[in-house]
């Protein structure tokens, strides 16, 4: 089996010679723009790991690798016009840099791309693989919404952002490796544990990054910490610390969540404190290890050799950080 490395360099060189027409003028530029920002591309990786499992010709399932990450970046296009954010993997957003409309209709392409991709898959189970990545856009497009909605409320259950984060982030990337393991034709009980392990993974993942915004370091976590603090995002940590709070703390949280007029230190320090106050960073921990031993127990059902289980499992550990 090969290692996430490699498959990461050969998606990468397939992605660099990834052809687009010169005209309209205007609608291919942003697109092309954004697919060479790089990221991590942890979706098409977990697709050709999801088919080497079964098979050793995993270029077969580079078609649908191509479709995970465009659509991946398809959604981060219009996430950041909905966001009216500024700034991406240290460039300007495709609606800074063109304009709204361009970033709409740019992003509408990619959609469309993403599914001409995965038309383009040799595979046995083709309308299985285009269920799962049709349902899985549906999905996020809930997962999003969601998330919207949970702005204007502060009595959002632990259970239901749980739930968001898992149509949002995890999802995407159950897709990702289950699609890789249809187009090797993996047996079925095989598919719905790689997918339950996705999910898992995925909703680690994004539990560790909610924490991280809190208690990590910088220089490690990429950004300045506490930047969730400062937008009122109804994070993990941000639920259950006015859930568990008192009514007292909660008002004085609530108030400094809406504080607009208070320095950025002093506000992401107070927020914390009452955070240190409730052991939140604890919960949070708690729930992000359930979900990681939840996701190695999938991992063991597979019917493959422990050794390629092992280098599924070192890279899904890598995304956390972890060792084993």
């Amino acid at each position: 089996m090969q290692t996430p490395s490699l498959l990461l360099e050969k998606f990468e060189n397939t992605l660099k010679n990834v052809s687009y027409p010169e005209c309209p003028e205007g609608l291919y530029e942003p697109i092309e723009y954004v697919l060479s920002a790089g990221g991590k591309r942890l979706r098409p990786v977990l697709v050709l790991l999801g088919y080497n499992l079964y098979r050793e010709d995993f270029e077969k399932a580079i078609p649908a690798a191509l479709a995970l990450e465009v659509y991946h970046n398809h959604t981060l296009l219009h996430d950041d016009l909905m966001d009216k954010a500024d700034v991406r993997r240290g460039r300007p957003t495709v609606h800074k840099k063109w304009d709204d409309n361009t970033a709409v209709l740019s992003g509408d392409t990619m959609l469309i791309m993403a599914f001409r991709h995965m038309l383009t898959c040799d595979c046995l189970r083709k309308t299985e693989l285009l269920d799962l990545f049709a349902r899985s856009m549906q999905e996020i497009c809930e997962g999003q919404q969601y998330d919207v909605n949970f702005e204007h409320r502060n009595d959002v259950r632990e259970e239901e952002y749980i739930e968001m984060i898992r149509l949002k982030t995890s999802v995407l990337l159950a897709c990702a490796i289950t699609a890789g393991a249809l187009v090797a034709d993996a047996p079925k009980a095989d598919t719905e544990a790689l997918y339950a392990f996705g999910e898992k993974i995925g909703l680690a993942f994004q539990l560790q990054d909610d924490y991280l915004d809190v208690y990590g370091d910088p220089a490690v976590f990429g950004k300045k910490i506490g930047g969730d603090i400062l937008c009122g995002k109804k994070t993990y940590m941000l639920i259950n610390a006015f859930n568990r709070a008192d009514e007292a703390t909660r008002q004085r949280l609530f108030s400094l969540i809406n504080d607009k007029d208070m320095a950025p230190a002093e506000k992401i320090s107070a927020v914390t404190n009452i955070y240190n106050e409730l052991h939140i960073a604890e919960l949070c921990c708690e729930k992000i290890n359930q979900c990681y031993d939840e996701a190695k127990a999938y991992l063991e059902k597979l019917s493959v050799s422990e050794e390629k289980k092992a280098v599924l499992w070192e890279f899904a550990a890598s995304l956390l950080g972890r060792k084993n």
